[in-house]
This record gives structure tokens, sequence and C-alpha cells, in this order.
């Protein structure tokens, strides 16, 4: 009777640490993509080459302010079984053009 407890205990384990990883990758490829967009780069080309697989990338300037958010869904447990969506954010404001003031 303890044996299924303590299984379906790992495997919950299991899949928390699963999401964590997926919103930690979600974190660090928001902030790539915002500095990228930040200096002036495609942003959303290198978040998505950071981002797990399936996530997707957005990025927003907003005056002199650049949002990213990348969101995936993951399946913790398996497919068949409920799952979560993790999203990570960064904000950065954009840098000087470099020419001419």
């Amino acid at each position: 009777m303890g044996l299924p407890a303590l299984v379906f205990l790992l495997l919950f384990a299991l899949g928390a640490v699963n999401a964590v990883l997926a919103r930690m990758q979600c974190v660090d490829a928001a902030r790539d993509a915002v500095l990228a967009t930040a200096r002036g780069g495609d942003g959303t080309g290198v978040g998505q080459h950071r981002a797990p697989t399936g996530a997707t990338v957005a990025v927003r300037l907003d005056g002199d302010r650049a949002t990213a958010t990348v969101r995936v869904t993951v399946h913790p447990l398996g497919p068949h079984l409920p799952s979560v969506t993790v999203s990570g954010s960064a904000v950065a404001d954009l840098e000087p053009s470099g020419g001419p003031p």
C-alpha cells in the first residue's frame, strides 16, 4: 500500500523539477531576447534559439523599453495527463544607437 504512494510522490516531484527547469529556460530565453532587442538585434530569433522546444517568444517595444515573454506548455507527468504552462519575461531599456546626438 505504501509503495504506490511513494511512486506517485516520486513522479510528482520529478514533474515539478521538470516544470521548474522549463521556467528557468524561459527566463533565460526572455533575457537573451530582450537584450538582443535592446541592442538593435533580432530578439525573437535569439529567444527562439535559447527557448525550450515548443515555446513561443513575443518581443514588444514600448517607447524606449523592450519586453520579451517566453511561454511553453510542459507535460510533467506525460502527454495524457494535465499540463502546466510556464512563462518567463524580461524588460530592458533600449540602448542608444551610437550615432551623433
